[in-house]
C-alpha cells in the first residue's frame, strides 16, 4: 500500500484547491507549470503556495479525506490550514 497524502493549496486570487497524490512537491510542480497533468481549475491562477499537506494512508482512505476536507466552508479550512482543528489520522 503506497501512502497518499492530502494537500491544499493556495492560489494566488486566494482560493483554495485540494487534492491527493503520493507526492506532495511533484504534484505541486505539475500544477505549477500549467502543463497537461496540472488541474484546469489551477491554470491561470497562479503563484501557487503549497497550504497545508497531511498524510492519509491508502488511496481510499485519502478520496475520504479529499471529499471530507472540500465538503468544509472555507473558514474551517482556514481553521485546519492555521492549526486550529485536528486532522483524522489515519
Amino acid at each position: 500500500m503506497s501512502d497518499w497524502f492530502v494537500y491544499v493549496l493556495r492560489c494566488g486570487d486566494g482560493t483554495f484547491y485540494t487534492g491527493i497524490t503520493t507526492d506532495v512537491s511533484r504534484r505541486l510542480s505539475e500544477h505549477a507549470s500549467g502543463g497537461p497533468k496540472a488541474a484546469k481549475y489551477l491554470r491561470g491562477r497562479g503563484p501557487l503556495e503549497l497550504a497545508f499537506s497531511a498524510p492519509a494512508g491508502g488511496r481510499s482512505r485519502a478520496l475520504s479525506l479529499e471529499r471530507w476536507l472540500k465538503g468544509l466552508p472555507r473558514s474551517r479550512k482556514d481553521d485546519l490550514i492555521c492549526g486550529r482543528l485536528s486532522w483524522p489520522e489515519p
